[in-house]
């Protein structure tokens, strides 16, 4: 995975920003790619920080693309759509590693960690029946990211 041309200037832009660099490569996933109906909720608070301020577009495109992999393993994705399974539990691994590479090109491995914990967290509250905590741990690794107490990334606990 390297860094492309879909460079987001404005974080309100990330999910449209994301959809086109899946539309970019012809891959499997590239004709299942859809326009997002909505915003981009989480990366929105993860850009709004202090730690994002050098790239607040970026970190607003990671937190997305990160979220919108969870979503095709667990819930409804925002941009694909008519895809079979597997494919999405695919499109959704490579949207994790996607987010993860791109945090890592901006040098910020605590918010990697962050991210890290936010996936496994996600996996073992749906593994335990415990969905209903999602939401709330989105939020607070997103507040997490932002860096917002103006320290070091504290990791929320799960």
């Amino acid at each position: 995975m390297t860094r492309d041309s879909s460079s987001v200037s404005d974080p309100a832009d990330a999910l449209h920003a994301l959809a086109a660099l899946l539309r970019e490569g012809a891959t499997p996933i590239t004709p299942p790619v859809v326009d997002p109906a909505e915003e981009p909720a989480f990366g929105l608070v993860a850009a709004a920080g202090p730690r994002a301020a050098r790239a607040p577009a970026e970190y607003a495109l990671v937190v997305e693309a990160v979220r919108e992999g969870y979503l095709l393993h667990y819930g409804e994705p925002r941009l694909l759509t008519g895809h079979d399974a597997d494919l999405g539990l695919l499109a959704g691994d490579y949207l994790y590693a996607l987010g993860i590479e791109r945090l890592a090109a901006l040098g910020d491995g605590d918010a990697i960690l962050v991210l890290a914990d936010l996936i496994s967290g996600c996996a073992r509250h749906h593994a335990e029946g415990s969905a209903d905590r999602v939401p709330e741990l989105w939020q607070r690794s997103a507040e997490a990211i932002a860096g917002r107490d103006g320290g070091a990334v504290r990791r929320p606990r799960q």
